[in-house]
């Protein structure tokens, strides 16, 4: 199993889910997040006053999913979070050696 998480625009978070959706991964856990890469942030104005924007809001995404299921999941990610933009983020996959599900006590794949 892999763990996968991708760093997106907000904007795009639907547009992920529905594809990840439509290959069959259902779990999927996306918490808000602040960075920035490449793009370095922005300045805005307020009030008259120029602000430097260091951190971007962000979505991270994580899914866990068996092996056969990694490329198809990544393709869908990068179809769907594309906007040939800077700062359309990462994604990270990672080898995931346990799951636990809490409820039932399940492990590996049943887990999942």
């Amino acid at each position: 199993m892999k763990k996968i998480e991708a760093i997106i625009k907000p904007f795009k978070l639907d547009e992920v889910k529905e594809a990840l959706h439509e290959i069959g991964l259902m779990g999927i856990t996306v918490t808000e997040a602040k960075g920035f890469g490449r793009q370095k942030g922005h300045t805005e104005l307020y009030r008259g006053a120029e602000y430097i924007i260091d951190f971007l809001p962000k979505v991270k995404l994580e899914i866990v999913c068996p092996d056969d299921m990694v490329e198809r999941a990544i393709e869908a990610i990068m179809a769907a979070a594309r906007t040939g933009r800077i700062g359309d983020g990462k994604i990270f996959v990672t080898p995931v050696s346990e799951v636990i599900r809490i409820r039932t006590g399940e492990r590996g794949a049943d887990a999942v």
